[in-house]
């Protein structure tokens, strides 16, 4: 949801709603008309990358200063998130072949890298980790959100919506947290990767199923935030907090069947307009703000439409694959946007998690007799909340496997698929074996993020005898400076070293 919202536009009333409603509806009907004359780009296979990251100052501690980071950065490329130690980099759109994961790697060390040194300047640095963990409920106050009114806003219409306190309960093997907060700046607490896949329409059902089917696969090797507020949870604690962390929902709408915003979703699809459908039809619109475009005037007129209330409110369901409709060069296109995975630990990580991604949907929507056919959507549901929960040594449910770890669905199984699939990208065969080589150490090693944050507190407070918050942010601030030297995370070493 990144449109910018004047303040004069805070305070939208039932007359804006509906107003918004009406739109909204024109556009679907626009958006379904669209598909049907066949006015959607077809021929570029292009992949894209967000980051989320946050900012700590040499303690490890949060620090608060986007704002200054940015106005120093002063390059689009660099955004604020929902908190004031939050940023997001995104990286401009690459052609899927080739040597694009190099290129890739080339601009995201870049980036990065200017990021800290300018975050340095401000008294700070720049961390890839899926939750902050040394976080806590003192940050996480109205005070902190970034100084932008869309987010305030945002968090004013969800908690209209749901009228109490965003109650977030996990529970972790031995320990549980249970507590509320009177906004949505828990929310902050959790940085992704965001990968963005350009398919055709044709391509997308294919594309959005095969890329939930993986979610689960891919959440169990890519884990990375197993601590929230001082207690270890699951070990991609930020599935379960952000599910709960912007639900509108009281405990009566959750009974009757209302669905969530942060959704998994329902059903295997046919189709891209099924997605935005169901936007309409089960969502409450959040930021009502009707654009000038007449959408269905443009069409007739010949032109291509923006649909900016369908875009606005698709921003505000947050799908763990999320349907995209965009306008590149007067040109209408649609992606499958993957948010399953937290950032980090390093670029290497980063980019080994995207090569198993962009191969694993090339082979899986490939196949003849695709996985979805053979998986219920449910168990699909499942090896998500799985995969996040127990992390790398997770099981699945998959068809011709039953249920089985994730480490040998992998290496059996999922690795020579995703080979496969970048073959078909025509991905360099080098840049290939290297980055799905990193998936493999993790598989084979049973070492991600998620288990070097453990192994590492746990030998802080059982070999030095550190108490827990102290351990934490140590390891915190040994984890930033491994990312910083950027080797992949399974080859990190536990114990005593420099930060």
């Amino acid at each position: 949801m990144g449109e910018r919202l004047a303040a004069a536009e805070i305070g939208f009333d039932g007359r804006d709603r509906e107003r918004f409603r009406n739109r909204l509806t024109a556009c679907q009907d626009v958006f379904e008309q669209m598909l049907a004359q066949d006015l959607f780009e077809k021929g570029r296979k292009l992949c894209g990358i967000e980051l989320e990251l946050h900012l700590i100052d040499g303690q490890g501690r949060p620090a608060m200063v986007n704002r200054q980071v940015l106005e120093r950065i002063a390059s689009p490329d660099f955004q604020t998130e929902i908190g004031s130690f939050n940023l997001e980099v995104n990286i401009a759109p690459h052609k899927l072949v080739g040597t694009m994961l190099s290129e890739l790697k080339e601009e995201m060390d870049t980036a990065l890298h200017y990021a800290d040194r300018v975050a340095a300047a401000c008294g700070a640095g720049v961390a890839m980790i899926g939750v902050l963990p040394t976080l806590g409920e003192a940050h996480l106050v109205r005070e902190n959100f970034s100084q932008e009114d869309r987010y305030v806003l945002l968090n004013d219409q969800i908690a209209l919506v749901r009228g109490e306190d965003f109650r977030v309960r996990i529970e972790g093997d031995d320990e549980i947290l249970d507590t509320a907060f009177p906004t949505i700046m828990a929310e902050a607490c959790c940085t992704s990767v965001q990968f963005h896949l350009q398919v055709t329409p044709d391509g997308f059902a294919r594309a959005w199923n095969a890329a939930q089917a993986i979610a689960g696969v891919q959440v169990a090797l890519g884990a990375n935030s197993p601590f929230l507020l001082g207690k270890r949870l699951w070990h991609e604690t930020r599935i379960a907090l952000f599910e709960q962390a912007t639900d509108f929902r009281t405990v009566e709408l959750a009974a009757q069947g209302v669905r969530p915003r942060v959704w998994f979703g329902e059903r295997w699809v046919r189709g891209p307009a099924e997605l935005f459908r169901e936007n309409v039809m089960y969502f409450t619109s959040l930021l009502p703000k009707v654009g000038r475009e007449d959408s269905a005037a443009v069409l007739a007129a010949g032109g291509i439409p923006h649909l900016p209330e369908l875009r606005l409110h698709n921003g505000t369901v947050y799908r763990w694959n999320r349907p995209v409709y965009d306008v590149a060069r007067g040109k209408p296109h649609l992606r499958v946007e993957n948010r399953v995975l937290p950032a980090g630990p390093t670029v290497i990580d980063v980019l080994a998690n995207a090569a198993l991604f962009y191969g694993l949907v090339r082979a899986l929507s490939d196949q003849d007799s695709p996985v979805w056919r053979r998986l219920s959507f449910a168990a699909a549901r499942e090896n998500l909340h799985r995969g996040a929960r127990d992390g790398i040594g997770a099981l699945q449910l998959w068809p011709g496997f039953g249920m089985v770890s994730a480490r040998r669905l992998v290496l059996e199984h999922l690795l020579p698929l995703a080979a496969e699939g970048l073959d078909r990208w025509r991905i360099d065969p080098r840049e290939r074996d290297l980055y799905l080589g990193v998936i493999e150490g993790r598989a084979r090693t049973g070492r991600n993020g998620a288990v070097w944050q453990l192994e590492q507190v746990r030998y802080l407070q059982e070999e030095l005898g550190l108490g827990r918050h102290e351990a934490i942010a140590s390891m915190l601030r040994r984890y930033a400076h491994l990312g910083r030297e950027g080797q992949p995370v399974h080859t990190w070493p536990v114990g005593p070293g420099g930060e």
